[in-house]
């Protein structure tokens, strides 16, 4: 029977997320695809620095514990390189044991409509136009921005945390503020509608998706007092009172639980974030998260108003 993944939490990832291409990119740019070539073939064995999605997919991978028979997550690789010079992107992902063995190699050409192929719940990458198509076809997707960051391999949790308005719901409320810049238009907008819930944004999908791994890590330790959960999941928004309650009525009515919720108003994310520390943030607007990038691993979701260009 073939391998079924319909059930599963599915990342798609380009190696630029992974993994430091940064030496491999500047080769590639200054001396064309053979100089390339030859460089991936020669240094085939050296593994690639880690990259910035790296702790996030690491700790994400080894949720496959709860149920080594039938494991939760599947991360496969989409990767613009051809299956020449991609053996040292499967040698790298080998050296580090991340349990990755599916992978995709283009040639150059755009991945995201190998998406559904795959069922993937969210694509990552670093290339902004390929995140842009993915978006623009109805995928979920996000780019890794750049990020010197030094994880900390005794730190046992995942924790994620996700940008509310153009993340995990659509721009409809979004597009009232910006339209009109009165907050008090906004928030009458939404305690109009306080018991209807949002549409779904483009990460709705990956949230469902983790909040079914979260009800598994809670029935383990339920069955399991010794066991230690992983995964803590965050909204940190830039609503406030009375905006909020839409917020949660919604997960309510999506049955998805989040351990922590930031209602911050318009005070600065990166102050919470710091003390948050997660290993992946995801926010719709650049504006946020340039901030951020230099602290923690943060992802563009380039969906909705704030990212269509204004006259």
């Amino acid at each position: 029977m073939p391998y079924d993944l319909a059930d599963k939490l599915v990342i798609g990832l380009a190696s630029s997320a992974l993994f430091d291409l940064e030496e491999s990119d500047a080769i590639f740019r200054a001396n064309g695809p053979e100089a390339y070539r030859t460089f991936q073939r020669d240094h085939q064995h050296i593994p690639l620095k880690t990259g910035v999605a790296f702790p996030f997919i690491k700790r994400l991978l080894s949720l496959n514990e709860l149920n080594p028979e039938n494991p939760p997550v599947e991360v496969v690789l989409l990767s613009r390189n051809s299956p020449d010079t991609g053996l040292r992107v499967m040698k790298s992902i080998e050296h580090y044991s991340l349990g990755m063995t599916r992978a995709v190699f283009l040639r150059g050409r755009t991945p995201h409509t190998y998406i559904p192929a795959f069922n993937i719940s969210l694509f990552l990458s670093a290339n902004e136009a390929d995140v842009c198509q993915a978006i623009i076809a109805g995928y979920s997707a996000g780019q890794v921005l750049h990020s010197n960051i030094v994880d900390d391999a005794g730190d046992h949790e995942l924790r994620l945390a996700f940008d509310f308005d153009g993340v995990l719901i659509d721009d409809e409320a979004e597009t009232i503020y910006q339209n009109t810049h009165d907050l008090g238009m906004f928030h009458k907008h939404e305690t109009d509608l306080v018991d209807i819930v949002h549409n779904p944004g483009p990460l709705k999908k990956f949230l469902e998706k983790i909040s079914l791994i979260q009800k598994m890590e809670e029935q383990r330790a339920a069955e399991d007092p010794s066991y230690l959960q992983k995964l803590r999941i965050s909204i940190v928004t830039a609503r406030c009172a009375p905006s909020h309650e839409r917020v949660i009525n919604t997960m309510r009515t999506w049955g998805i639980n989040v351990d922590e919720a930031f209602f911050l108003g318009g005070v600065e994310k990166k102050k919470v974030l710091e003390q948050l520390r997660p290993h992946i943030f995801f926010d719709d607007q650049k504006l946020h998260l340039e901030p951020t990038a230099n602290i923690l691993p943060s992802v563009h979701i380039p969906f909705g108003i704030s990212n269509r260009p204004h006259d």
